[in-house]
C-alpha cells in the first residue's frame, strides 16, 4: 500500500517537473528576438525568408501525411486477439512509383524559388547604391564610405530605403558578416572581394555577428547597423566630416598625451595621427558602444579598456600602456569629447 501510494504522489510531481521544463523550453523560444532571421528588414532578408516559408510548409506538410498514413496503419493492421495475418504485399509498383516521384516533385517546388533568390541576392546593386568597404579585423569592422570620405568602425550608419552595397575585405583571417535582420551570411576571406547588394526599409538598429570562426575573440566580433530616414543620415555624414571638437581640461591633457604615445601608429584622429592598424578614432565619442559592441561608450568603460585591453576582451590586439591612473583618465576623458 506504501509503495502504491509512493507511485501515485510521484506522478503529480512528475507532471509539474514535466511542465515546468516545457514552460523553461518555450521561454526561451521567441519570434522577434534582436538576431532572429524571421523579422526580415530588407529586400535581401525577404527573399531568404520566402524560401524558408516554402521549406517550412513543405516539411510540415510533408511531416503530416507521414503522421497520419503512420497512425492509419497502427489503427488499421494492430494486432487483435484471433485476427488472421493481413494480406501481405511483395511489389507494387504504383507505390514505387508515387514515393519516388512525391519526393522528385517536393525537391522541384523547394529549388526553383530557392535558384531565383541565390541569383537576386547576387546581383549587381541597383544604380545609385552607396558602395561601402568592410575590413574584417581580428575581432573588429572597419566601415569605409569611398563617396562620402568617412572611416568608421563597429557601427554601420545606413539610409533607409537606399540601395547599398558593401564591398567585403578580409585583411587577415576569413570573417563572415552577418547582419540577421537585414541578410544572410557573406563570407570575408583575405585575397578576394566578396560582396553584399540590400535595400534596408525600415529605421532601426541591428546587431550583427562574425558568423565565421575567426579566433579566441570570435564571439565578442559584433556590430551595430543603425538604419535611419535620409535626412538623418545626412545629418549624420555632416557630423562625421567636421573635424572633432577641440578639447579643453583634462580631455586636452589627454590629447597631448595621446599624442606622444604609441597610439598614433595604430589609431588615426584626423589632424593628429593616420595609423591603418586600428580602428579610427576621430569621433569616437559619438558611437554608442566600442570594442565591436561589447561596452557602452562611457568615461569609466573607456579608461578600464585603456589600462588593460586583452582583461576586458580575451586576445585584443591592443597591449596594456604603461600609464599612471591620471594618463589613463585623461586619455579616456579624450577619447569619449571626439564627437
Amino acid at each position: 500500500m506504501t509503495r502504491t501510494l509512493r507511485r501515485r504522489g510521484s506522478s503529480p510531481r512528475a507532471m509539474r517537473a514535466a511542465v515546468l521544463a516545457l514552460a523553461i523550453g518555450l521561454g526561451g523560444c521567441a519570434w522577434d528576438t534582436p538576431q532572429s532571421t524571421l523579422i526580415a528588414r530588407s529586400d535581401f532578408a525577404r527573399d531568404i525568408h520566402g524560401v524558408y516559408r516554402i521549406i517550412a510548409w513543405a516539411t510540415i506538410g510533408i511531416a503530416a501525411v507521414v503522421f497520419v498514413v503512420l497512425a492509419w496503419v497502427l489503427l488499421r493492421y494492430r494486432e487483435r486477439p484471433g485476427g488472421e495475418l493481413p494480406r501481405q504485399t511483395r511489389g507494387h509498383t504504383g507505390l514505387e512509383i508515387a514515393w519516388t516521384l512525391a519526393p522528385a516533385l517536393v525537391l522541384l517546388i523547394i529549388a526553383i524559388p530557392t535558384i531565383r533568390a541565390i541569383f537576386r541576392t547576387h546581383a549587381a546593386a541597383a544604380p545609385g547604391a552607396l558602395e561601402i568597404t568592410v575590413r574584417a579585423w581580428q575581432w573588429w569592422w572597419e566601415f569605409q564610405y569611398p563617396s562620402l570620405g568617412i572611416v568608421t568602425a563597429n557601427e554601420l550608419h545606413l539610409p533607409a530605403g537606399r540601395p547599398v552595397m558593401l564591398r567585403l575585405e578580409g585583411p587577415d583571417v576569413i570573417h563572415s558578416f552577418w547582419i540577421p535582420q537585414l541578410g544572410g551570411k557573406r563570407d570575408v576571406i583575405p585575397g578576394r572581394e566578396n560582396f553584399l547588394s540590400f535595400t534596408p526599409d525600415i529605421s532601426g538598429e541591428y546587431p550583427g555577428q562574425c558568423a565565421e570562426f575567426c579566433g579566441v575573440s570570435h564571439a565578442n566580433m559584433r556590430k551595430r547597423v543603425i538604419v535611419e530616414a535620409p535626412e538623418n543620415f545626412e545629418r549624420w555624414v555632416a557630423a562625421q566630416r567636421a573635424p572633432a571638437a577641440e578639447p579643453a581640461g583634462l580631455a586636452a591633457e589627454g590629447k597631448a598625451l595621446f599624442a606622444r604615445q604609441a597610439c598614433v601608429g595604430c589609431h588615426t584622429i584626423r589632424g593628429i595621427s593616420g595609423g591603418k592598424l586600428a580602428p579610427d578614432l576621430t569621433h569616437f565619442g559619438s558611437r554608442q558602444t566600442f570594442a565591436a559592441g561589447m561596452y557602452a561608450l562611457t568615461p569609466e568603460n573607456v579608461a578600464a579598456w585603456v589600462e588593460n585591453p586583452p582583461a576586458l576582451k580575451p586576445g585584443a590586439k591592443m597591449p596594456a600602456l604603461p600609464l599612471a591612473k591620471g594618463e589613463i583618465q585623461a586619455l579616456a576623458a579624450f577619447l569619449v569629447s571626439l564627437k
